[in-house]
């Protein structure tokens, strides 16, 4: 989750008074967050922040939530937004790149070194969070005084512009940026497949930034800026807008005036708006809904004290919600935060007088007795991640392809699905300790993916200096006979084994199961040094029929 770092002198300097650090310990992880470092007094704090409040990503946010919370300001925190003449246009050459583009001025605005690095940090958060690693949103920050509007956000050809990007001395064209700059290198696989790249120009063709990349070196802002231009481009209308009213707003904590900018071809005619929606919520409801019992009255208070303004009509409470405010979709987004407001600390009731006991579920018991099974014949239990890969499940392995169920965004290469067997997992415990003595022993009980469902799977797996058909065929039946089912063996002709040595296990006709000795193929591919045999089992079609009888 986000963590922001901040100077207590600093947040108290926003809010307006000094408030004593041990009532902050105490109310900030109400309104969802957890304080690090908070034993005895520091003037450096940390807060970590739950994701789906990037309004908070900041000192200058929480300093704004804090001070409705706390009651210092309940109610809306409302902006003003002068006009200006300065204009954006986007180009259509750069709406088949990256479309969505937003922009904002901030003028008199007293940058310090705090204000800097809330910045710097504001926007990683928001990178990393709404933006999706700079795929959705990317925010520039520039000194205004260093170019001169009007702008124009086009698309170019990557040989054609040349500019000195931030943290450097020498220009450099969009190829080598992406090629050798730290930032190109990180984030050039957002721009792969495009013959264009997006750009910001002023009116003499100085670049402002090269989104979602790098910003130019020319417009870094220093503590001696004083007017900023602000500008998100991405693909989506939403988080650009969202990400753009929450900077905006940040600064204007500062002191900073906000002013518009007339946008030519854009998603809106002027931007920031920083009109907020509105949305009506029933009083019974809610209190239906959280189990208490808040009259009207107490209710919009507590609305208030989460920073949006509420009006009471009957039994109805309209409710203005800040544009800052990603996270509020629903009703129950409101109701939530009625709770917070109210107090988490105030919920409560006695506890129920039925006394009730529990047992394992069907799939629980057949599992824990197959472990007790597997530890008595000497194996070791271990537990793996369910996600894997296409080419250790099926290309490594030799096992029949299933269908996959696929990660969209997958952060690695090895974790790109769920795990269709249990097989390749063990097989990547036994390669991290191949160093270690033999014989080896492992098994595990868990859950695979099948045709997009999770079905529970037993698997048992030996390395050892010799191998042989028979000892895995014997651990095998010792298995399916503690099962209590009759069973069939019979020839298996999966690339996994050893051509001759693997085996199916049948069950009513139905083959739940195989085993045998790994091929030397097989083996090598996981990056295996000795010989290895295994078996697995689909426990699903066995534990419906005949778990209870086990017990």
């Amino acid at each position: 989750m986000p963590v922001i770092n901040f100077k207590y002198s600093d947040l108290c300097s926003l809010l307006g008074k000094e408030v004593p650090q041990e009532l902050l310990v105490e109310r900030i992880p109400l309104i969802g967050a957890d304080m690090h470092q908070t034993e005895g007094f520091t003037e450096d704090l940390s807060v970590e922040f739950f994701p789906d409040r990037p309004d908070l990503f900041s000192v200058e946010g929480l300093a704004r939530a804090l001070r409705a919370f706390l009651g210092i300001e309940p109610g809306l925190r409302r902006y003003s937004v002068g006009g200006s003449d300065i204009t954006a246009e986007i180009d259509d050459a750069v709406l088949s790149v990256r479309p969505c583009f937003a922009c904002a001025v901030i003028r008199d605005i007293c940058v310090t070194d705090d204000l800097i690095r809330s910045m710097m940090e504001l926007q990683e958060k928001l990178h990393m969070t709404i933006g999706r690693k700079r795929n959705k949103i990317a925010i520039g920050v520039h000194d205004l005084d260093k170019v001169e509007p009007p702008f124009v956000y086009t698309a170019v050809k990557p040989d054609d512009v040349s500019f000195v990007p931030l943290n450097c001395t020498e220009k450099m064209d969009l190829t080598e940026i992406l090629a050798s700059h730290d930032k190109g290198r990180e984030y050039a696989h957002l721009l792969k497949g495009k013959e264009r790249y997006p750009i910001i120009f002023d009116r003499n063709g100085e670049v402002l930034s090269f989104p979602p990349i790098i910003n130019g070196a020319l417009t870094t802002v220093t503590t001696s800026t004083k007017n900023i231009f602000l500008d998100v481009t991405g693909n989506d209308w939403k988080a650009v807008k969202g990400a753009l009213d929450i900077v905006a707003t940040a600064l204007a904590e500062r002191g900073g005036k906000i002013f518009s900018v007339k946008m030519i071809n854009g998603n809106s005619d002027i931007s920031p708006e920083l009109d907020g929606t509105t949305s009506s919520i029933s009083v019974e409801e809610c209190n239906r809904f959280l189990g208490v019992n808040l009259s009207a009255e107490s209710m919009a208070e507590a609305i208030e004290k989460m920073g949006m303004s509420a009006s009471v009509r009957g039994g109805e409470i309209t409710v203005e919600i800040p544009s800052t405010r990603l996270d509020i979709m629903h009703k129950v987004d409101i109701f939530e935060d009625v709770a917070i407001g109210y107090g988490f600390e105030l919920f409560g009731g006695t506890y129920g007088s039925m006394q009730t006991s529990g047992e394992p579920g069907t799939t629980t018991a057949f599992s824990e007795k197959m472990r007790d099974v597997m530890i008595g014949l000497g194996f070791m239990e271990v537990t793996t991640l369910t996600l894997s890969n296409e080419k250790d499940e099926f290309e490594r392995s030799g096992l029949p392809i299933r269908t996959l169920t696929a990660i969209t965004n997958p952060i690695t290469e090895d974790h790109t699905c769920l795990r269709s067997y249990l097989m390749p997992s063990l097989m990547r415990i036994l390669r991290h300790n191949k160093h270690r003595d033999l014989p080896q022993k492992i098994f595990e009980v868990g859950f695979v993916s099948d045709e997009h469902r999770t079905t529970p799977h037993l698997c048992g797996m030996v390395a050892s200096s010799k191998t042989s058909f028979t000892e895995i065929k014997s651990i095998t039946e010792s298995v399916v006979r503690e099962m209590g089912i009759e069973y069939k063996i019979s020839a298996c002709g999966y690339g996994t084994f050893i051509d001759g040595r693997g085996a199916f296990v049948s069950f009513k006709g139905e083959n739940i199961g195989f085993f045998g000795e790994i091929s030397p193929k097989t083996v090598t591919d996981y990056e295996m040094t000795h010989p290895v045999m295994m078996f697995e089992i689909d426990l699903s079609r066995i534990i419906g029929e005949k778990a209870g009888s086990l017990f």
